[in-house]
């Protein structure tokens, strides 16, 4: 019905105001594809779902494709619905009626049917065509649209934003992210420009980073940089002191608002802050079914690893126990606590998607749970002190549930739980210590950190852990001398023998003045200081101080314990490492009787001596003998503990080398081809063994007769063990060391006979320092030297110089 005396807006119209484009607004792959598809002819689905969570930039991209299209004379009519809720939905169309077809106002259910109607397609030629777009921004539920959806109509689109994902709604579904980096860097580039700030790019890069990428929080915190007038970040100051907003930033003392411009100055007319844009998606994932369980299943989430979390973290019994004891309380179930079934956690993680708090994928186990660093910072900045200690242990106990040994480290599973137990550490502050106790997970990940090879994060973790224990259980209790030999001995692994050797040595004299001599723990220590005494360089002394420390072994407790028995393998080890390689095959063989009758022959640690017999037999001279003993060995390993097992790997490379030392070098290098393939799967490329073996797979392949093969194999190892040792570990200079020689080779055999002998004499002098005089290295080098001394002379003498 036409109200008396009006007549309807001449077209073109707009209904509803745009938002205006955001300061340094950035073009999007997204935006293409969302023009491409509306404005494409024939098939086209002419409804378009922009969905994705809050502070993405859905609105600013569908504000952009109407203004473009309403500037470009594309349409007659535009109408912009705030459509947040069912009666703001109605009250726009309702507008849109009274605007554009003169309908009396107060009836605003019948006056948003009747623009429905208006939309809807007409007969041919029954009146003059109007090509239209309506725009349904930020619909909050599905059940709101319900009965108000726009008619299909060739001459008319409607676009969608939306943080759901429901089925319920129709059309295409354009999935809309975070920033990609460039475009991140991009946005601040321009933004802080129009400021008149000029910011380092790799500064700007690391603040993306930090943010997670998202286009609100870039905003935000672009804003607050230049109202407060502080530096993005300052290395010349220390933590405590610098005002710069990155370091602010990670310290968890702050919250994610008190980084934020106040509600009030926030730009680009926005009206809620990071910090509180998720607030209301999570109060309705909350009310879905199963009801109370989506926030604290959010919180939880909170604490893990925002890459990836295993969905049977948040189902084991400890996850299920906290969200049964956080479960969000109504009218109707005020003190009860229900058990929390691994359906109910299902049905709370698919809460969560929905409203695009989180993403979930069953169909990938280890890292089916992702949810965004920001939303994690911001809901645990809600929660109080208590319930965020709580949280913090709940989410270390899930993750020892599902992880009970740190011992396997080989798995995809493992490599995430680490992931995810560091990011526990992080945010869990002094929640971990609490209690009078420290959290089991923070020996657990340290040691699952040092099994997979990441020695040098083992050492950042287990000195974070020793200066944490001695603040809260002092430098004298137990767990603090027991993360100090950890700490100790992954100083080692990562390389550092000697300060290894001088952490036990000063732990040692802690140990004799808390514990006294004849601990097992003070034993342990001396044990830990012959071991890295040898590693430094001091086999004989290694040798001597495990002949001491049996004698005490022997004394306190007894020959068949098994310490006594392992300090009897040191020793026979590092005599064997002090050049009595046939006295430590003796005793190897004599410690193996010993191993049988105490232990049995199947035991691993009597397969391992079987092991350590053959390469020393090796060592003496008899090659041949160690690969077949090697080969009898790998039988057993695989049948007692498979294929896949560390120590069976250890063994084929043991076979591998052996082969090689007898005279096969084209099958050494075969087999350690094929076992490198194995460890890639197993263990990953950049853990100590796997770059072990490329290093001798390449020296094999020379000895085959492929120099250049082994030169450009050492070549790429080297810039692996540069990346995982750095450039002043062992292995990185015997890799550069071992190069230099197969390069000489290579330009000898090339023709370059006089350059391959010059280059071997430089070598040859190198290796006299490192080694000596004696070492198979040094003995490999000089014949190669005198074998190109020899071509050189071959060759002038077949072509004799015709200088005057």
């Amino acid at each position: 019905m036409h109200v008396h005396g009006r007549e309807p807006v001449p077209w073109p119209h707009q209904v509803g105001v745009l938002p205006r484009e955001a300061a340094a607004f950035q073009r999007r792959g997204e935006t293409d594809h969302l023009r491409a598809a509306l404005n494409s002819s024939g098939t086209a689905v002419l409804c378009q779902v922009l969905r994705g969570t809050g502070g993405v930039g859905k609105t600013q991209l569908a504000a952009h494709y109407a203004r473009q299209a309403w500037t470009g004379d594309e349409l007659d009519v535009l109408v912009w619905v705030s459509a947040s809720s069912r009666p703001a939905i109605v009250s726009a169309f309702a507008q849109a009626a009274e605007e554009l077809l003169a309908h009396e106002p107060g009836d605003p259910e019948r006056s948003a049917q009747a623009f429905l109607r208006w939309l809807e397609p007409k007969p041919p030629g029954s009146e003059p065509v109007c090509r239209w777009l309506v725009v349904l921004d930020d619909v909050a539920d599905p059940a709101d649209v319900t009965g108000l959806w726009p008619a299909k109509n060739p001459y008319g689109r409607t676009v969608v934003t939306t943080r759901r994902r429901d089925a319920a709604l129709p059309g295409h579904r354009i999935d809309l992210g975070v920033f990609t980096p460039d475009q991140a860097v991009a946005y601040l580039v321009d933004f802080l420009a129009e400021h008149g700030r000029h910011d380092a790019p790799d500064e700007l890069r690391a603040l993306a980073q930090d943010l997670g990428y998202l286009p609100l929080a870039l905003s935000q915190a672009a804003a607050y940089i230049v109202d407060a007038d502080i530096p993005i970040s300052c290395s010349r100051c220390t933590h405590r002191q610098c005002p710069s907003y990155r370091r602010r930033l990670t310290d968890r003392a702050n919250s994610l608002a008190s980084m934020l411009p106040d509600p009030g100055t926030l730009p680009d007319d926005q009206n809620t802050t990071v910090s509180a844009t998720w607030s209301l998606s999570i109060e309705r994932a909350d009310n879905l079914n199963p009801a109370g369980l989506a926030r604290p299943t959010l919180q939880l989430a909170a604490m893990l690893d925002p890459n990836g979390i295993p969905q049977s973290v948040l189902t084991s019994e400890p996850a299920r126990t906290y969200l049964a004891q956080h479960r969000t309380q109504t009218a109707a179930k005020q003190s009860t606590v229900d058990e929390v079934t691994e359906l109910d956690v299902w049905g709370a993680l698919r809460a969560l998607h929905r409203l695009s708090l989180i993403d979930h994928n069953p169909e990938s186990p280890q890292h089916s749970v992702r949810v965004h660093q920001l939303i994690q910072r911001a809901t645990r900045d809600t929660l109080s002190p208590q319930n965020h200690s709580q949280t913090a242990r709940a989410a270390g106990d899930a993750l020892l549930a599902d992880w009970p040994d740190p011992q396997r480290v080989v798995t995809p599973l493992a490599q995430t739980l680490r992931a995810n137990a560091q990011a526990v550490v992080r945010c869990a502050g002094d929640a971990l210590f609490s209690g009078g106790e420290p959290h089991h997970l923070l020996v657990h990940v340290g040691v699952s950190l040092s099994k997979a090879g990441q020695v040098t994060t083992a050492v950042r973790h287990f000195q974070y852990l020793v200066d944490r224990l001695r603040t809260f259980l002092g430098p004298d209790h137990p767990d603090t001398l027991e993360a100090r030999t950890n700490l100790a001995e992954n100083r080692g692994q990562a390389g550092d023998e000697r300060g290894a050797a001088e952490a036990f040595a000063e732990l040692l004299t802690d140990r004799l003045r808390i514990q006294g001599p004849d601990h097992p723990d003070t034993l342990d220590t001396r044990f830990g200081i012959a071991v890295w005494r040898g590693m430094a360089g001091d086999a004989a002394g290694a040798a001597e101080a495990f002949a001491e420390l049996l004698t005490d072994r022997l004394r306190i407790q007894g020959p068949d314990h098994p310490f006594t028995l392992g300090t009897r393998h040191s020793l026979a080890e590092w005599r064997g490492h002090a050049g009595d390689a046939a006295g430590a095959a003796e005793a190897f063989a004599e410690l193996l009787n010993d191993r049988v009758r105490v232990l049995g022959p199947d035991h691993p640690w009597t397969l391992n001596n079987r092991s350590c017999l053959a390469k020393w037999r090796g060592e003496a001279g008899d090659a041949a003998g160690a690969a077949e003993a090697f080969a009898e060995l790998l039988t057993d390993q695989v049948r007692i503990q498979g294929p896949d097992h560390p120590d069976t790997l250890r063994d084929r490379y043991w076979l591998a080398i052996w082969r090689g030392e007898a005279g096969d070098a084209a099958g050494a290098a075969e087999a350690l081809a094929e076992l490198l393939t194995d460890r890639l799967r197993i263990q990953g490329p950049d853990h100590p063994d796997t770059l072990r073996d490329r290093y001798w797979l390449a020296i094999w392949r020379g000895e085959a007769g492929d120099a250049a093969g082994a030169a450009e194999a050492l070549t790429e190892l080297l810039t692996d063990r540069l990346r995982a040792r750095g450039p002043d570990h062992s292995d990185t200079l015997k890799t550069k060391n071992e190069l230099a020689y197969w390069l000489a080779v290579r330009q000898g055999q090339a023709g370059d006979a006089a350059g391959a002998a010059e280059a071997l004499a430089a070598l040859l002098a190198d290796r006299l320092q490192m080694h000596g005089p004696d070492h198979p290295n040094t003995l490999r080098t000089r014949d190669q030297l005198a074998y190109w001394r020899g071509r050189v002379s071959i060759d002038e003498a077949a072509h004799p110089s015709t200088d005057s």
